[in-house]
Protein backbone atom coordinates (compact mmCIF):
# COMPACT_ATOMS: atom_id res chain seq x y z
CA UNK A 1 0.00 0.00 0.00
CA UNK A 2 2.80 2.15 0.91
CA UNK A 3 4.57 1.65 -2.14
CA UNK A 4 1.46 2.37 -4.17
CA UNK A 5 0.72 5.50 -2.46
CA UNK A 6 4.68 6.72 -3.72
CA UNK A 7 4.08 5.13 -7.08
CA UNK A 8 0.46 7.76 -7.38
CA UNK A 9 2.62 10.67 -5.18
CA UNK A 10 5.08 10.53 -8.24
CA UNK A 11 2.30 9.92 -10.80
CA UNK A 12 0.30 12.74 -10.09
CA UNK A 13 2.92 15.22 -8.47
CA UNK A 14 6.85 14.46 -8.35
CA UNK A 15 7.28 13.10 -11.59
CA UNK A 16 3.59 14.25 -13.64
CA UNK A 17 4.17 13.27 -17.29
CA UNK A 18 2.86 16.38 -18.59
CA UNK A 19 3.46 19.10 -15.98
CA UNK A 20 6.63 17.50 -14.64
CA UNK A 21 8.32 15.16 -17.71
CA UNK A 22 6.91 17.27 -20.69
CA UNK A 23 6.30 14.18 -22.48
CA UNK A 24 3.47 13.25 -24.56
CA UNK A 25 2.73 17.30 -25.63
CA UNK A 26 1.48 16.50 -29.23
CA UNK A 27 -1.57 14.86 -28.10
CA UNK A 28 -2.42 16.86 -25.28
CA UNK A 29 -2.13 20.09 -27.40
CA UNK A 30 -3.79 19.00 -30.39
CA UNK A 31 -6.79 17.27 -28.28
CA UNK A 32 -7.32 19.50 -25.19
CA UNK A 33 -10.03 21.90 -26.53
CA UNK A 34 -12.75 19.66 -24.77
CA UNK A 35 -13.21 17.96 -21.25
CA UNK A 36 -14.93 14.91 -23.14
CA UNK A 37 -11.84 15.13 -25.52
CA UNK A 38 -9.09 15.35 -22.33
CA UNK A 39 -10.81 12.40 -20.53
CA UNK A 40 -10.65 9.66 -23.48
CA UNK A 41 -7.45 10.30 -24.15
CA UNK A 42 -6.27 10.38 -20.83
CA UNK A 43 -8.37 7.30 -20.19
CA UNK A 44 -7.13 5.39 -23.64
CA UNK A 45 -3.30 5.92 -22.35
CA UNK A 46 -3.90 5.04 -19.10
CA UNK A 47 -5.28 1.07 -20.75
CA UNK A 48 -2.78 1.18 -23.14
CA UNK A 49 0.34 2.23 -20.12
CA UNK A 50 -1.05 -0.42 -17.81
CA UNK A 51 -1.46 -3.45 -20.46
CA UNK A 52 2.06 -2.94 -22.79
CA UNK A 53 3.94 -1.93 -19.36
CA UNK A 54 2.55 -5.67 -17.67
CA UNK A 55 3.52 -7.61 -20.88
CA UNK A 56 6.54 -5.67 -21.59
CA UNK A 57 7.42 -6.62 -17.67
CA UNK A 58 6.17 -10.01 -17.63
CA UNK A 59 8.75 -10.47 -21.42
CA UNK A 60 11.81 -8.87 -19.72
CA UNK A 61 14.48 -11.16 -19.89
CA UNK A 62 12.86 -12.47 -23.47
CA UNK A 63 13.19 -10.09 -25.04
CA UNK A 64 16.92 -9.66 -26.65
CA UNK A 65 18.38 -6.02 -25.42
CA UNK A 66 18.93 -4.96 -29.37
CA UNK A 67 15.60 -5.31 -30.57
CA UNK A 68 14.20 -3.99 -27.61
CA UNK A 69 12.24 -1.10 -28.90
CA UNK A 70 10.91 -2.52 -31.69
CA UNK A 71 9.82 -5.26 -29.66
CA UNK A 72 7.54 -2.69 -27.61
CA UNK A 73 6.61 -0.96 -30.14
CA UNK A 74 5.01 -3.76 -31.47
CA UNK A 75 3.57 -4.88 -28.05
CA UNK A 76 1.98 -1.19 -27.38
CA UNK A 77 0.74 -0.93 -31.49
CA UNK A 78 -1.10 -4.54 -30.69
CA UNK A 79 -3.11 -2.93 -27.37
CA UNK A 80 -3.21 0.64 -28.77
CA UNK A 81 -5.17 -1.38 -31.77
CA UNK A 82 -7.68 -3.04 -29.14
CA UNK A 83 -8.04 0.46 -27.53
CA UNK A 84 -8.83 2.35 -31.13
CA UNK A 85 -11.50 -0.37 -32.25
CA UNK A 86 -13.03 -0.73 -28.85
CA UNK A 87 -13.75 3.06 -28.64
CA UNK A 88 -14.65 3.29 -32.55
CA UNK A 89 -17.37 0.29 -31.83
CA UNK A 90 -18.69 1.66 -28.55
CA UNK A 91 -17.52 5.75 -28.51
CA UNK A 92 -18.11 6.39 -32.29
CA UNK A 93 -18.50 10.08 -30.91
CA UNK A 94 -15.40 10.10 -29.36
CA UNK A 95 -13.17 8.38 -31.69
CA UNK A 96 -14.01 10.74 -34.38
CA UNK A 97 -13.23 13.33 -32.57
CA UNK A 98 -10.06 11.95 -30.72
CA UNK A 99 -8.86 11.05 -34.43
CA UNK A 100 -5.86 9.85 -35.68
CA UNK A 101 -4.44 10.80 -31.44
CA UNK A 102 -5.74 7.50 -30.74
CA UNK A 103 -3.61 5.38 -32.97
CA UNK A 104 -0.68 8.03 -32.23
CA UNK A 105 -0.51 7.02 -28.77
CA UNK A 106 1.64 4.07 -30.25
CA UNK A 107 4.60 6.46 -30.62
CA UNK A 108 3.61 8.66 -27.48
CA UNK A 109 6.55 9.06 -25.53
CA UNK A 110 4.92 8.50 -22.12
CA UNK A 111 4.37 4.61 -23.16
CA UNK A 112 8.00 4.16 -24.39
CA UNK A 113 9.74 6.10 -21.34
CA UNK A 114 7.64 4.11 -19.06
CA UNK A 115 8.59 0.82 -21.03
CA UNK A 116 12.02 1.72 -20.92
CA UNK A 117 12.87 3.31 -17.99
CA UNK A 118 10.50 1.27 -15.24
CA UNK A 119 8.70 -1.88 -17.10
CA UNK A 120 11.97 -3.19 -18.64
CA UNK A 121 13.79 -3.38 -15.08
CA UNK A 122 11.06 -4.35 -12.80
CA UNK A 123 8.33 -7.06 -11.47
CA UNK A 124 4.94 -7.12 -13.07
CA UNK A 125 2.44 -5.99 -10.36
CA UNK A 126 4.78 -2.84 -10.15
CA UNK A 127 4.96 -2.28 -13.49
CA UNK A 128 1.44 -2.38 -13.75
CA UNK A 129 1.24 -0.19 -10.98
CA UNK A 130 3.20 2.75 -12.48
CA UNK A 131 1.43 2.99 -15.83
CA UNK A 132 -2.23 3.26 -13.86
CA UNK A 133 -0.11 5.64 -11.85
CA UNK A 134 1.58 7.65 -14.75
CA UNK A 135 -2.33 7.36 -16.87
CA UNK A 136 -3.93 8.93 -14.04
CA UNK A 137 -1.26 11.93 -13.54
CA UNK A 138 -1.51 12.11 -18.05
CA UNK A 139 -5.71 11.97 -17.08
CA UNK A 140 -5.50 14.37 -14.29
CA UNK A 141 -3.42 16.99 -15.85
CA UNK A 142 -4.93 16.61 -20.15
CA UNK A 143 -7.88 16.93 -18.34
CA UNK A 144 -7.31 19.89 -16.14
CA UNK A 145 -6.03 21.28 -19.46
CA UNK A 146 -9.04 20.42 -20.95
CA UNK A 147 -11.97 22.19 -18.62
CA UNK A 148 -9.87 25.26 -18.63
CA UNK A 149 -9.45 25.75 -22.42
CA UNK A 150 -13.67 23.99 -23.33
CA UNK A 151 -14.79 26.93 -20.29
CA UNK A 152 -12.85 29.77 -21.43
CA UNK A 153 -12.97 28.89 -25.46
CA UNK A 154 -16.84 27.61 -25.30
CA UNK A 155 -18.36 28.98 -22.27
CA UNK A 156 -19.15 24.91 -21.04
CA UNK A 157 -17.58 21.94 -19.70
CA UNK A 158 -18.89 18.38 -21.07
CA UNK A 159 -21.09 20.76 -23.96
CA UNK A 160 -23.14 21.68 -21.05
CA UNK A 161 -23.01 25.78 -21.01
CA UNK A 162 -21.74 27.31 -17.69
CA UNK A 163 -21.83 31.00 -17.93
CA UNK A 164 -24.75 31.88 -19.99
CA UNK A 165 -25.82 33.53 -23.04
CA UNK A 166 -24.14 36.61 -21.96
CA UNK A 167 -20.91 35.00 -22.29
CA UNK A 168 -18.62 35.83 -25.36
CA UNK A 169 -15.98 33.11 -25.51
CA UNK A 170 -12.47 33.72 -25.76
CA UNK A 171 -11.90 31.71 -29.25
CA UNK A 172 -8.43 31.92 -29.08
CA UNK A 173 -8.06 29.27 -26.38
CA UNK A 174 -9.16 26.39 -28.40
CA UNK A 175 -6.49 27.08 -30.83
CA UNK A 176 -3.17 25.93 -31.11
CA UNK A 177 -1.94 29.31 -29.46
CA UNK A 178 -4.25 29.03 -26.86
CA UNK A 179 -3.14 25.12 -25.83
CA UNK A 180 0.55 26.98 -25.94
CA UNK A 181 -0.22 29.28 -23.44
CA UNK A 182 -3.08 27.47 -21.08
CA UNK A 183 -0.29 25.02 -20.66
CA UNK A 184 2.39 27.24 -20.09
CA UNK A 185 0.12 28.89 -17.52
CA UNK A 186 -1.03 25.73 -15.22
CA UNK A 187 2.33 24.33 -15.88
CA UNK A 188 3.66 27.92 -13.94
CA UNK A 189 1.01 27.15 -11.18
CA UNK A 190 1.58 23.33 -11.00
CA UNK A 191 5.23 24.05 -10.18
CA UNK A 192 5.20 27.33 -8.13
CA UNK A 193 2.76 25.21 -6.04
CA UNK A 194 4.98 22.09 -6.00
CA UNK A 195 7.86 24.43 -4.72
CA UNK A 196 5.67 25.76 -1.93
CA UNK A 197 4.61 21.91 -1.31
CA UNK A 198 8.40 21.25 -0.93
CA UNK A 199 9.06 24.11 1.30
CA UNK A 200 7.02 23.29 3.91
CA UNK A 201 7.58 19.25 3.78
CA UNK A 202 11.03 20.46 4.92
Amino acid sequence: MKNFMNQLKEGILTNNPIFVQLIGLCSTLAVSTTLQNGLGMGLAVTIVLMCSNLVISLLRRIIPNQIRIAAYIVIIAGFVTIVDLSMQAWLPELSESLGLFIPLIVVNCLILARAEAFASKNPPLLSLIDGLTMGIGFTIAISLISAVRELLGSGSLLGIPVFGSGYTPIIMIILPAGGFLTLGILMAVFQYLMHKYKKEEN
